[in-house]
């Protein structure tokens, strides 16, 4: 998801860096995919101190970029190295809203809840929708399937913290908490979604309909997926091929289009209090 954005726009050198397993080893899936992806260099590093080693260059060569999700320790870590280093966004834990209304499944709701709050107590999940009634379903949904998976801990606990079931008048007040909110994933679950996507201003990634689910995105869609998260969806991006390219302006003046802008040029400067500015200009425009 970082690696293959950065080939595309060009990066020479893309490194990547990947906490071992116990045994000093990484995963070999994780090399293939790197591999596929075009990256040029691997660590054995994660977290907070693999920050600092690519912003500061300790122990590898510096990088210009760091991408990437982590935890709360790697998200401060960029947050504190922005500005030695470029980064992509303060991406947060986990997020998911689903807009449903009557015609929705509460067991793909409950689904998708769960596949969220799996990653992390902190993960957030949920439901707007006009009907009281999908609500409740979806709550009894969301027991019954709790119990055949996994990660209960995690998941009852980030459900009890930060899950929610609001209950708006219609559709349109669903589009306006969704957008107060500004989700890493939205869900449309409705009769008609797509009359929907252009009331939906801010969201990391919008799937629209019973089976897009949020995994489809994950692991196969194609969008990338690294996403706002926060709230940052009001103004920041997913991460694409952009986030790896800068623009420089080049400016080429003749000396005729010069001496037809001067006089505007070094007006604005002496109203700007700018002599030496002026004087660039008014040097130019004397005799030899």
């Amino acid at each position: 998801m970082n690696a293959i954005p950065a080939q595309v726009a060009g990066v020479k050198s893309i490194v990547m860096a990947t906490p071992p397993g116990k045994d000093g080893s990484i995963n070999p899936y994780t090399l293939v995919a790197a591999a596929e992806s075009g990256v040029t260099e691997i660590y054995r590093m994660g977290g907070a101190q693999a920050v600092a080693a690519l912003a500061y260059g300790v122990g590898v060569k510096a990088v210009d970029k760091i991408t990437g999700p982590g935890n709360i320790y790697v998200t401060i870590a960029k947050k504190q190295v922005y500005g030695t280093v470029d980064i992509d966004m303060l991406a947060g834990p986990s997020e998911i809203l689903v807009i449903a209304d009557e015609t929705a499944s509460p067991a793909y709701v409950a689904a998708d809840f769960l596949s969220q709050v799996e990653h992390d107590v902190r993960a957030a999940a949920i439901l707007v929708t006009p009907s009281q009634e999908l609500a409740q379903a979806v709550e009894r949904e969301i027991e019954e399937q709790l119990a055949t998976l996994s990660r209960q801990d995690v998941m009852v606990q980030a459900l009890r913290d930060n899950g929610a079931v609001i209950i708006v008048k219609d559709l349109e007040e669903a589009c306006k908490v969704s957008n107060l909110y500004a989700p890493e994933h939205l869900e449309v679950l409705t009769q008609e979604p797509f009359a929907l996507l252009g009331k939906l201003t801010h969201a990391g990634a919008i799937f629209v309909g019973p089976y897009s689910p949020e995994p489809v995105g994950d692991y196969y869609a194609g969008p990338n997926h690294v996403l706002p998260t926060g709230g940052t969806a009001r103004f920041y991006s997913p991460l694409n091929v952009d986030t790896f390219m800068k623009k420089t302006s080049v400016i080429a003046y003749s000396q005729e289009r010069f001496a037809k802008t001067a006089d505007d040029i070094i007006a604005l400067a002496t109203v700007e209090g700018l002599d030496a500015h002026a004087n660039a200009i008014q040097v130019r425009l004397k005799k030899k």
